[in-house]
């Protein structure tokens, strides 16, 4: 059984999975300080409001067991799953709920935690979808945004890090459901391998 090694290349850490090397974009302890700095801002907006945080499955799981915990307020969890990318590292375009939430969110608070925000057309068609549903209020808390021209257009309130136009997995991101508990985020630097 193939397991990942990490090793160093010209000064750099590197995972090295079969013939694949994933370089670190964002190390471990620079992911901690912000979650933890977000969480923060978080807390200090919300303190006389119980939100609900709706996570975006799969990729946010990570995002969200750490950002609760940073959290120092009362919230309710709720979950979403949607798909645009299926084992493709570009958006179809098609956006399409696969889970849906478990419970309502009129007149509530809702704070979407979101993993990464590439072309924003999945978070736009998410943000469209959850406002039918009457919230009192909808923010967004992205841990990635990534650096690429877009047609639509969404307000980010909480922004872990900018990242360059670099398909990245770990930290629960993946490609075709490799790579999520790989603890940094990082990129495959030879793409052949996608």
């Amino acid at each position: 059984m193939n397991v990942y090694r990490i090793a160093e290349e010209d000064g750099e850490k590197i995972l090295i999975y079969d013939n694949e090397k994933i370089k670190v974009l964002i190390d471990e302890s620079s992911l901690k300080k912000r979650i933890k700095e977000l969480g923060s801002m978080i807390t200090s907006d919300y303190k006389d409001i119980v939100p609900v945080l709706v996570s975006v499955l799969r990729g946010s799981f990570i995002f969200l067991a750490d950002i609760c915990r940073e959290i120092r307020i009362p919230v309710v969890f709720d979950f979403m799953a949607v798909s645009s990318y299926g084992n493709s590292k570009v958006s179809s375009g098609i956006v399409r709920i696969t889970k849906d939430l478990e419970f309502s969110i009129e007149g509530r608070e809702v704070l979407i935690i979101e993993d990464i925000i590439d072309s924003g057309r999945t978070l736009n068609y998410l943000v469209k979808n959850l406002k039918a549903r009457n919230p009192r209020n909808i923010e967004i808390c992205a841990l990635l945004d990534k650096n690429v021209p877009r047609k639509t257009k969404n307000s980010v309130k909480y922004k872990g890090f900018d990242i360059p136009n670099k398909f990245v997995v770990g930290y629960g991101l993946d490609y075709a459901e490799k790579y999520r508990n790989i603890p940094f985020i990082g990129y495959i630097e030879n793409e052949q391998y996608l």
